[in-house]
């Protein structure tokens, strides 16, 4: 599967090493390289970009500064020689963190994660239903019918259009099984089908009679869900 990627890095040594490394995989697919963060930006808007290899300290826009505005949805790998931004970078959700100088054998690491989290993304893409074990049997349930998932103390109910189902599965295994751009993670004891939604308003979803919160911890991730479903 080839990765389309780019570089955005201000340093012309440090780009020409990152340029060489990535030219030695042949499924990296290196669209461009920019040596500022605002035209990389631009860039993002409009292009399809599976991996960013991203220094942080850039001239007028930091690389932190971009996955901020950007709401970046690619791999992101950051290079950059400051370990200081080590955890603002995680909080990112970025695929790793490579400290200069950095050998070609860290760097092959930090690409096979980004292959891993790239083929289980396609792996849960392609689903439309999952398995959820009820009772004594497993049961086979369509995303599209899902409205909701709420937390009960040991237990996760699934509202159908239909029907309510109880299991013992836990929100880490449904966030494992399906994808958030189909139902998200909006509480620690809600997640969402985006697509069943009918209003949004003062922090709380409306599907059907119900409402439900939003918390400050899964606040960005709806939104920019949401945002992109505009566009």
């Amino acid at each position: 599967m080839p990765i389309n990627c780019i570089i955005v890095e201000d340093e012309p040594l440090a780009l020409e090493r990152t340029k060489s490394y990535v030219l030695k995989f042949p499924f990296l697919n290196l669209l461009s390289t920019f040596d500022n963060g605002m035209d990389a930006l631009v860039y993002l808007k409009s292009n399809k970009v599976d991996l960013i290899f991203l220094d942080i300290n850039m001239g007028e826009m930091s690389g932190i500064q971009l996955l901020e505005a950007g709401k970046v949805t690619s791999q992101v790998i950051i290079i950059t020689a400051y370990q200081e931004y080590a955890l603002k970078g995680y909080e990112l959700n970025v695929t790793d963190y490579l400290m200069k100088p950095y050998t070609f054998e860290r760097f092959i690491q930090a690409v096979k994660r980004v292959q891993d989290n790239l083929s289980k993304e396609d792996i849960i893409s392609d689903k439309n239903f999952i398995f959820v074990k009820t009772e004594y049997r497993l049961e086979k349930i369509l995303l599209n019918e899902i409205l909701y998932i709420e937390g009960m103390r040991d237990y996760r109910r699934i509202h159908l259009a239909q029907k309510r189902i109880m299991t013992l599965q836990t929100f880490k295994e449904f966030e494992q099984q399906i994808p958030s751009n189909v139902i998200c993670r909006v509480h620690k004891s809600y997640m969402v089908s985006l697509g069943k939604i009918d209003s949004v308003e003062r922090d709380r979803i409306k599907i059907k009679d119900t409402l439900i919160p939003i918390s400050e911890t899964y606040k960005k991730q709806f939104f920019d869900l949401i945002n992109k479903r505009l566009k």
